[in-house]
Formats: C-alpha cells, sequence, structure tokens
C-alpha cells in the first residue's frame, strides 16, 4: 500500500520511467535548444529579438498548460486568467513602483501561484466537463475585473509602455538584445523545472492518475492533493510566462486574460503534441509565426489556424512531435 502522505512513490505498474535512451536523447535536445536560443537573434529573417521573445513567452506558456493538461489529465479554458493576471502584476508593479525586472516576474509569478491556489481548489472538485466549464467560469471572472479597474488594469488600452529597468538594479535591459537573453533564460530555466517535474515520482503519479485514476486512489494515493499541486505549479509557471512576456513586449492589455487566450494556449499544445516535452514549444512556434508572418491577411489568419488544426486533428493526432515521437519510439 502506497503511503498516502508522500508525494514521493510511484504506484508501481502504473507508470513507466524514463529510458536511459530517451534521458540521453533528451539531454541532446535541450543542449541543441540552447545553442539555437543562443544563435536564432543572429539569423536573418527569423531571427529579430522581438518576435523570438513572443515566441519564447508563449511557448512557456503552452509548456505550463500541458503541464496540466498532458501529464495531469486536467483540461482548464481558463488558463488565460493566471498569465493575464501576472502580466498586469508585472508590468503595474515595472512601471508604477519602479522595480527591477526580476522582482516585478516574481511578483506577477506568485500572483499566478496565489490565484490558481484559489482557483485549483474549488476547481478539483469537479471532473471533466464540469472541471473545464468551472476554470472557464472563473477565468472570465478575472477578465471582468480586469476590465472593469482601470486604475489597476488601464481597462481597454492595458499598461502601455512599460519600462525595462536594469536587471537587479545593474545589467542594463533596455535592447531588444539583452532582452530577449533574459527571456531565454527564463525559458530553459522553466522548461526545465517542468521536465524535472514530469520526471520525478511526483511526476509518475500524475500520469497514474491521469491513466487510472480509480486505480490510484485504490493504492491509497490523496488523488486531489496530487491534482491541486500541478494545479499550482501549472498556474505559477503560466504567471512565469505572462510577467515575462509583459516586461518583453512592454505591454499588459485584455487580450492577456481573455478567454481567446485560453483557447490559444489548447490550440498550441495539441498541434506540437499533448503529453510530450516539445510538444508545446513547437506548437507556440507555429502558431506565434503564423500570426506574425501571415499578418498581412488579417482575420484570415484564425480560419488558416482552424485549417491546421483540422488537419492536424485528421491526420496526427498525437501532434507535429507525438508523431515524430512515434516514429522514433522514444518519448520526446
Amino acid at each position: 500500500m502506497a503511503d498516502t502522505a508522500a508525494y514521493g512513490t510511484a504506484p508501481a505498474g502504473l507508470a513507466l520511467p524514463e529510458t536511459k535512451g530517451a534521458s540521453a536523447l533528451h539531454r541532446a535536445i535541450f543542449i541543441a535548444l540552447a545553442v539555437a536560443l543562443a544563435v536564432l537573434p543572429f539569423i536573418p529573417v527569423i531571427g529579430y529579438p522581438f518576435f523570438l521573445m513572443k515566441v519564447l513567452c508563449f511557448a512557456l506558456f503552452a509548456c505550463a498548460f500541458n503541464l496540466m493538461l498532458g501529464y495531469g489529465g486536467l483540461l482548464s479554458f481558463g488558463h488565460a486568467a493566471y498569465f493575464g493576471l501576472a502580466s498586469y502584476v508585472s508590468a503595474y508593479t515595472a512601471k508604477h513602483w519602479g522595480l527591477t525586472p526580476e522582482l516585478s516576474i516574481l511578483l506577477g509569478t506568485a500572483s499566478g501561484a496565489a490565484l490558481g491556489f484559489v482557483f485549483g481548489s474549488l476547481a478539483i472538485r469537479r471532473q471533466g466537463i464540469y472541471f473545464a466549464m468551472i476554470t472557464l467560469a472563473l477565468a472570465q471572472m478575472v477578465f471582468f475585473f480586469s476590465l472593469q479597474t482601470p486604475r489597476f488594469t488601464g481597462g481597454e488600452d492595458g499598461i502601455q509602455a512599460v519600462p525595462r529597468n536594469n536587471l537587479f538594479g545593474l545589467i542594463p535591459v533596455g535592447s531588444d538584445l539583452a532582452m530577449y537573453y533574459l527571456v531565454a533564460t527564463v525559458f530553459i530555466v522553466g522548461v526545465l523545472l517542468i521536465y524535472r517535474v514530469i520526471h520525478s515520482p511526483f511526476g509518475q503519479v500524475l500520469k497514474a492518475i491521469r491513466d487510472n485514476e480509480p486505480r490510484a486512489i485504490s493504492l491509497g494515493y490523496r488523488v486531489n492533493q496530487y491534482k491541486l499541486t500541478v494545479f499550482v505549479l501549472s498556474a505559477s509557471l503560466a504567471g512565469l510566462a505572462g510577467a515575462t512576456k509583459a516586461i518583453a513586449v512592454q505591454l499588459a492589455s485584455l487580450t492577456d486574460v481573455a478567454w481567446q487566450m485560453s483557447g490559444e494556449v489548447v490550440l498550441m499544445t495539441l498541434v506540437g503534441g499533448m503529453g510530450t516535452v516539445f510538444g508545446p514549444i513547437v506548437g507556440a512556434a507555429v502558431i506565434i509565426s503564423m500570426q506574425n508572418f501571415l499578418s498581412g491577411l488579417g482575420a484570415w489568419v484564425t480560419v488558416v489556424q482552424g485549417l491546421i488544426f483540422v488537419v492536424c486533428v485528421l491526420l496526427f493526432r498525437e501532434g507535429i512531435v507525438g508523431v515524430i515521437s512515434k516514429a522514433l519510439r522514444r518519448p520526446l
């Protein structure tokens, strides 16, 4: 019988540990990703820092969402609440309080975590579609709050011209290139943290709950505690992404907290590959690239996104990285 008070023991037979071959492959991918992030700003056409910062922030957001959906089995339609609130808190404290970027980002992340704890405590009482609808309703409350408190959020105008104060009060990050490397560092740290959670005993229990919740309960695991923990972790990392984005693009707006943003992060995760480590990164890169390079199409961009989503669902339901993982027979 499992120790019901511990998070550190995975139920035997419900989740398989990562193989040495897969671990080596993942290390190689992380090294390649770090090298790519270092040189991308200097590649013509695709390598301008502002675009790359946006991709990385949304990639971290998608990875945070995937932690809860792909590994915890919890479908949230309201993840923009944590992303958006953290964006507002980070922008407000940087602009009106004059805080340095690291402090603004930490406060934004903390606000996402706190909101995630409150909303998660309510949402985990239900399952399936009811859980999803509760998260959507709670997120809409945050949107309404953001719209009706212009003194804090700027209302429909948002918080614009967010200053990029010196990092730690010493290192200037006013240029896009300097800010890009800060965002890249935050992204790598966030993804590594998610990777560690996924491949820890706690992560193995999450997969067990996702795959067979009644059996996990029968083994003595306090399922709701695990669900709440992964909910808060996911909300915190979504807050980290939102707080970093506000400083990087110097804007926090209603778009960050709208229900459409919750839909976009679901799309990023499914296109890239739900339940994979690197899938959400690819999915975010695809969606943000389409929005950027097809912006001349206007409203037709959403039509193109819809068509790509339909193609992904019909031809490779596992997502882009999921299909590659299946072909290689290695978890990615």
